[in-house]
């Protein structure tokens, strides 16, 4: 069908009639070919389509609605024989066929029913529609030959293919006198139209035989008028060829072209005389007749307008050139000149020039004005350049940004320096480069996307900017660092804006950059570049500005939260329980809408759950939606920070919101940023703390970070009241653990030295250390002193006592003992019994301390740890005495005092003096009998007094 297509595509197809083919064809028209197609029902329809658009092919069924296709055809034809007209039938007969043949149908087309009749409907019908055009073609061939045949301004003839004559235009009869039938068929040149003299008939002998061999040919002939005047004429021969390429006949034309010679002869005469005159003139002289009509145009008019003489003529009028209404002709006629006239005109190329007219009536060769014409362009386009340069600099005063003065130099390129390529590179300081941060369509046009320049010398633009030179070329190409070779750039400039970039300009023609031009380049390049170094101070001052912003907004966020936790420090001081920490905490939080809900959770690490303890602000049934359980991939911020003991903050609950069920909640709740922070101190963790504000982005760096110290302060007062409680506490639980494990230091030491060593509550913490005192048992006690003094963990042996192989070893250690991290915790190392298999603790706990977090303190540190027994004692008296005792003793007395216990002091008889005590101690015996005075003394007093004896009396 693609040849059918060539045919219809292009082609407006009329339908007309309602029988079932009709449709059909024209679906399958619309559908197979690119036909437009138009169906209609009657005659009437039909006619009004056919006059209203235009119609390639008709196609009607013989039988319509009150007529016949036979009578739209004659109505067609009685318009034109041209159209296409097919009658289709399915019960047509040879009668209605032949009327249908009379009438000028193109076609007849009996329809049989069988499915071969579509396509050979679609295939007559294509034939129809380019018999038709092929005819069409044709005939407005022949019409064209026929008005250029008879036109009246040449000479015509047509001859056979054997250079006879066979037809003449009217022009070629009315030359000669003779009957032209009477010489048809003649050879060419022989008939009177050439005189015998002059050679013109070999001239026009030589020119149809060239055309009869197949060449087209001219000659100039002259004849003599009978007024003896020359006229000379142009003779053509032009050869005829059938579509097989056989010369049918050969056109003969002859124009007259005597003025045209006698105009060339007296262009000849003056032509010294203007050469002389206009070689000392850079004006351009013009001069019409009162019509406008030119009588003489100087041959340098090209300089400024472009065109030639003669294509200035071609123009008409001289208002076509210069403008109407360029003066007053009244004001002309009472001066006689009228100078310095502005005016602009636009050249052959489209620029448009300005041009100081000078007009003088004057009565030269039929010319009654005198223009001359001065090109000013220049001139005006450096005064129009400076005055955008005015309004660039005015508008760069408003520019924040250096891409804003980058595209707006771009901009003005065109207005200022006339050209139409033009870019502007910035430099990178982070990446060390030339950016191209604005550049015009025409640059990306000849010059390709430009690309980021490095900036070293071997590229001109990088070479402009590290040596700080302009660049100019009349043609880059010459230029041995031109980077893109295939460039269509030519004219271009290269010139560096300081520390900030370069700024290039250019076009495709040659040298574009006069003096004028590059003066209003550095002109708009320091334009630029001044701007530049404004933006650039600006922005070193907005940056300190927001810099000074942003650090005050640190600052009175610090302050706010400096407050909040000062307030929080307050409550903590004043709390005695850990309940009224948790309160207080979440109370402070949210007090004075600092923030809108606080919540504190205890984490069971049996459960493996987050259970709220403590809450304030506008809980809304949050906490009630919640999973209790805790697992690191749960994204809810407290869970997610029980799980992985780290900080999280959320800054945008909305964001995820599909992906994470909690985000949902919390947003219905108003609650836009969320942090939370695990409250642990010396590895033990009390809880999770999670604040929740009503807007994003509440928390930054700083409030994480101070809210992460708040939590480690609340583990450490939380740690502190119990411990505090753990004092005054009635009850307590009594935890018993097995240790298999020489990485507790009185294992090692028991093991090593093969004895038993046994502690019951001996340790002292002074600024020199640690020190713990220990009874050997078993073993001899010089043999346990060697082994502890080569233990790494052991820094200083000093015996107590010794009794053969039992004594009291004062250790001093070189790491944390156990005893005093179960005391910073309220629990106390009751006793310990070690020997070269296993320790054996004895640990009581009080009831304010969570007994989870002293089993974490022994099994976290040791291996192979086995829990024993746990059992509940109560000790309200002795507690109350032993707390009471304490507290009025200083840390020297207590350590003086343990010495002569564990030295044997106050045995009977006593194993070491207080001489000998003293020594050990480093102190004198006068301190040391003092001390161990006072203490009894303070032990009696609160003895007496526990029991309600006045010390007084006993004096």
């Amino acid at each position: 069908m693609s040849s059918l297509s060539s045919a219809l595509d292009s082609a407006c197809v009329l339908l007309v009639g309602t029988t079932d083919w009709v449709g059909t064809l024209a679906q399958t028209l619309e559908t197979d070919t690119g036909a437009t197609v138009r169906v209609v029902a009657t005659a009437d329809e039909a006619l009004t389509v056919y006059h209203e658009e235009s119609v390639h092919c008709l196609i009607s069924e013989y039988a319509l609605a009150e007529s016949t296709g036979l009578q739209l055809l004659r109505t067609i034809r009685a318009e034109t024989t041209t159209t296409p007209v097919i009658l289709c039938t399915a019960a047509g007969n040879e009668s209605i066929a032949s009327e249908a043949v009379s009438a000028g149908v193109t076609d007849y087309i009996a329809l049989t029913g069988d499915e071969a009749w579509i396509e050979d409907s679609l295939e007559r019908i294509e034939r129809a529609i380019r018999t038709a055009r092929r005819t069409e073609t044709l005939r407005d061939r022949a019409r064209q030959f026929d008005a250029i045949f008879h036109d009246s301004r040449s000479a015509t003839w047509v001859l056979d293919p054997d250079g006879h004559l066979v037809r003449v235009n009217q022009t070629a009869r009315e030359m000669i006198e003779h009957d032209t039938e009477s010489v048809v068929e003649q050879p060419f040149w022989t008939l009177p139209w050439w005189p015998r003299s002059n050679g013109i008939q070999s001239d026009v002998r030589q020119i149809v035989e060239k055309a009869l061999d197949g060449t087209f040919s001219t000659a100039v002939i002259t004849r003599t008028e009978a007024d003896d005047s020359p006229q000379v004429s142009e003779l053509s021969a032009r050869p005829v060829r059938d579509e097989r390429g056989s010369i049918v006949s050969i056109i003969v034309e002859e124009v007259d072209i005597t003025e045209r010679v006698d105009l060339e002869r007296e262009l000849r005469q003056s032509e010294e005389l203007h050469r002389v005159t206009l070689n000392n003139m850079t004006d351009t002289v013009l001069i019409t007749d009162d019509s406008g009509a030119y009588t003489y145009v100087c041959p340098n008019v090209h300089f400024i307008f472009g065109y030639t003489a003669n294509e200035i003529r071609e123009l008409g009028t001289i208002d076509a050139l210069l403008g109407d209404d360029l003066f007053d002709r009244d004001e002309l006629t009472d001066n006689g000149v009228l100078k310095n006239i502005e005016c602009t005109a636009t050249d052959k190329a489209g620029r448009e020039h300005t041009l100081l007219v000078n007009v003088r009536e004057v009565s030269i060769q039929d010319g009654t004005l005198l223009y001359s014409c001065r090109d000013i362009t220049k001139r005006k386009q450096r005064e129009e350049a400076l005055a955008t340069l005015q309004e660039t600099t005015r508008d760069f005063l408003y520019a924040e940004t250096r891409a804003e003065i980058a595209q707006r130099t771009v901009e003005d390129v065109s207005s200022v320096l006339g050209l139409d390529a033009s870019a502007v590179y910035l430099f990178d300081v982070d990446g060390n480069n030339l950016q191209p941060t604005a550049y015009s369509t025409s640059m990306e046009r000849l010059n390709g996307p430009p690309l980021t320049t490095h900036t070293d010398p071997d590229s001109l633009t990088g070479y402009s900017f590290v040596e700080d030179e302009s660049l100019f070329f009349d043609d880059v190409h010459s230029s041995d660092r031109l980077e893109n070779r295939a460039t269509d750039l030519r004219s271009a400039a290269y010139i560096p804006l300081g520390e900030h970039g370069v700024f290039i300009a250019g076009a495709a023609d040659v040298g574009l950059f006069d003096d004028v031009t590059r003066e209003l380049a550095d002109l708009l390049a320091a334009t630029a570049e001044a701007a530049l170094d404004r933006v650039k101070r600006e922005s070193r001052l907005r940056e300190q500005d927001r810099e000074l912003q942003h650090q005050n907004s640190q600052l009175t966020a610090l302050n706010r939260i400096n407050e909040i936790i000062r307030d929080i420090d307050q409550a903590l001081v004043q709390a005695e329980t850990r309940e009224e920490i948790d309160r207080a905490v979440c109370d402070r939080l949210t007090a004075d809408d600092r923030f809108a809900f606080a919540w504190i959770g205890v984490i069971d690490p049996v459960e493996g759950s987050l259970q709220p303890r403590a809450w304030a602000g506008a809980e809304r049934g949050y906490l009630d939606s919640l999973a209790v359980s805790v697992d690191e991939s749960e994204s809810e911020p407290s869970k997610q920070t029980a799980a992985t003991r780290e900080v999280t903050m959320v800054t945008n609950v909305a964001n995820r919101l599909r992906q994470e069920s909690w985000r949902k909640e919390a947003l219905s709740r108003g609650f836009h940023s969320v942090l939370s922070v695990l409250l642990a101190y010396d590895e033990f963790t009390y809880g999770v703390l999670t604040v929740y504000a009503e807007s994003q982005n509440a928390f930054d760096e700083t409030s994480r970070a101070v809210l992460a110290e708040l939590g480690e302060t609340i583990a450490s007062a939380t740690s502190a009241v119990e411990r505090k409680n753990a004092l005054v506490t009635t009850s307590m639980t009594r935890l018993e653990f097995k240790i298999e494990d020489p990485a507790f230091v009185l294992s090692r030491l028991a093991q090593e030295a093969d004895c038993t060593l046994s502690y019951h509550g001996g340790v002292q913490q002074t600024t020199d250390g640690v020190y713990v005192f220990v009874t050997v048992e078993g073993a001899v006690v010089d043999a346990a002193e060697r082994v502890a003094t080569e233990l790494v963990a052991v820094e200083e042996v000093h015996r107590i006592s010794a009794d053969g192989t039992e004594g009291v070893l004062r250790l001093k250690l070189a790491q944390p003992f156990l005893a005093l991290e179960l005391a910073d915790h309220g629990a106390v190392l009751h006793s310990a019994s070690v020997d070269a298999s296993s320790a054996n603790l004895v640990i009581d706990v009080p009831d304010s301390v969570d007994v989870r977090h002293i089993t974490q303190l022994v099994t976290e540190p040791f291996d192979n740890v086995e829990f024993q027994s746990k059992q509940t004692l109560d000790r309200t008296s002795s507690q109350s005495l032993y707390s009471q005792f304490l507290d009025q003793l200083t840390d020297r007395q207590l350590e003086v005092v343990q010495m002569a216990y564990y030295s044997g002091f106050f045995e009977s008889p006593r194993e070491n003096t207080g001489e000998e005590i003293a020594d050990v101690l480093d102190i004198s015996p006068t301190a040391f009998y003092r001390h161990a005075r006072t203490v009894q003394r303070k032990l009696f007093s609160t003895l007496f007094d526990d029991v309600g004896i006045p010390t007084s009396s006993m004096d």
